[in-house]
């Protein structure tokens, strides 16, 4: 694995390749901006009117959810670790490792802890890892997700596949509780699902194009397309952006993650073309 930086969307960014394959990191947030495996086709969806401050949250690409999933709790929508800026540590054990560290002193999270991002690359698959260390000397709780924005051709041909059996909350629907009786998910209005106890291997299916998606560590999935009249609101989404992306985010939402001092959590997703 090769690594090195340089200025994108005049942020600083790591660039990472191996195996014919290369990703985009952009050290606000640690967030992964683009990603090309070997056949070229970029998996990742970022928008062309995504904001590039270094103060607000990007749209797109693999944003960071730390400590606070949505408006689950006190903190600012989704926490502060995707506008953050993290540091870049170096290859190790042939993973790109990204840190943000607190202390405790910070009023927003009076909690020390390590928050490690750990990528890893190959011809055809990117895997991101989350590890969260409470370095402190009392217990805390938290939520986090992986938001994975990936792009598609067009919506109307989108389904996934692996959801069938799972209960889920339909944020989209006011919170209510379902189960997904359907083989496979598809999309015709604003879709907001926390599925909950996922464990099969999830399938993107995009007209003719595939990609599989696991996770371990991350026991919900949540699945997101704000449809047409919600994509129309959001400032930093084209109009016709929600026709080219869902979300599939490998989350730990419905249950909080009790973290003792001393302990790692950690959540990983794997994606594969």
């Amino acid at each position: 694995m090769h690594a090195h930086s340089l200025f994108s969307h005049d942020t600083p960014c790591i660039r990472i390749e191996a195996g014919g394959s290369s990703a985009l990191v952009s050290l606000h947030g640690a967030q992964v901006l683009s990603w090309t495996p070997a056949d070229g086709r970029q998996r990742l969806f970022l928008s062309e009117r995504a904001t590039f401050d270094g103060r607000a949250a990007i749209r797109g690409g693999i944003p960071v959810i730390f400590p606070q999933f949505g408006e689950r709790g006190p903190l600012r929508k989704h926490g502060f670790a995707r506008i953050r800026t993290w540091t870049f540590a170096g290859i190790e054990n042939d993973e790109a490792v990204f840190t943000l560290a607190g202390d405790g002193s910070d009023g927003e999270w009076p909690h020390p802890f390590i928050a490690r991002l750990r990528i890893a690359l190959s011809a055809t698959r990117l895997t991101v890892t989350l590890a969260i260390e409470n370095t402190g000397d009392a217990p805390f709780i938290f939520t986090a997700a992986l938001h994975t924005y990936l792009r598609v051709d067009n919506i109307a041909g989108v389904a996934i596949e692996g959801l069938q059996g799972c209960d889920y909350e339909d944020s989209a629907g006011g919170g209510t509780l379902h189960r997904e009786h359907n083989y496979e998910v598809t999309f015709d209005a604003e879709t907001d699902r926390i599925y909950n106890d996922v464990v099969a291997p999830l399938a993107l299916i995009d007209g003719e194009h595939r990609l599989d998606i696991e996770q371990d560590g991350f026991g919900d999935a949540v699945i997101w397309n704000p449809g047409e009249r919600l994509c129309a609101r959001i400032g930093d989404l084209a109009l016709d952006d929600w026709q080219h992306f869902v979300c599939i985010e490998a989350g730990q939402v419905l249950q909080p993650v009790v973290l003792e001092p001393g302990e790692t959590w950690s959540g990983m997703q794997v994606l594969a073309a």
